[in-house]
């Protein structure tokens, strides 16, 4: 018999290693897949930029971004990442080569499922259901440095005539899943926590839109 204990073999990476963002916006049909999985990750490198992760082929309405199990679509990639045989390999990817990869978010995902925060109904906000809310969620290696997001506004130092190209560009790169007349109002973290945070992007900007 061997005189020394076989070491356990490395689990992967945990979902603690990762943070929840999405880009959002308004259009007339929140929930939209496509097969272009090229585009999806020319809109990561856009969007999130030189940092690994994923990229989920789908938009979703905010209230399919959690299931009746209350897994959301960020755990969902997490898990689908997780099941790779090879999940080591592109853990180390994603850490060293900054390299991202796209997921098909579950089809399950396509229900809709009201959260206790009901102030995108049309009941309650009836300008929601002619500008319907759309999320297009990343999962991201967390990483010091600034996702281009982050870094295009930084280096615009409030001003709109600079970060207009690339608010322009962004607008451009969701056409191929999200046509007119969707457009995007801005990015965010999700906070499993506090998802009531996503409602209020939203609710803050019902104004403008009436």
């Amino acid at each position: 018999m061997p005189d020394t204990i076989p070491q356990t073999a490395p689990s992967g990476p945990s979902l603690n290693d990762f943070a929840s963002f999405y880009l959002y916006g308004l259009t007339s049909q929140p929930y939209r897949q496509s097969s272009d999985l090229t585009k999806f990750g020319e809109l990561y490198n856009l969007v999130i930029g030189n940092h690994g992760g994923l990229g989920l082929a789908s938009t979703f309405h905010p209230y399919q971004l959690v299931n009746q199990a209350g897994i959301t679509v960020w755990y969902a990639a997490y898990a689908q990442f997780y099941a790779q045989p090879n999940r080591l390999e592109m853990f180390a990817e994603m850490t060293v080569e900054k390299a991202s990869f796209v997921v098909v978010p579950p089809a399950s995902f396509g229900e809709f499922h009201l959260w206790p925060d009901t102030r995108l109904t049309a009941d309650e906000n009836p300008i929601f259901s002619r500008f319907i809310p759309f999320v297009i969620p990343f999962l991201v290696r967390k990483d010091p440095e600034l996702l281009r997001w982050d870094a295009e506004f930084a280096a615009a130092e409030g001003d709109q005539s600079r970060l207009r190209p690339y608010l322009d560009a962004v607008n451009a790169a969701i056409k191929f899943v999200q046509p007119a007349p969707a457009f995007v109002l801005g990015f965010g973290e999700f906070d499993e926590q506090q998802p009531e945070l996503l409602i209020d992007k939203f609710v803050n900007c019902r104004d403008m839109l009436l």
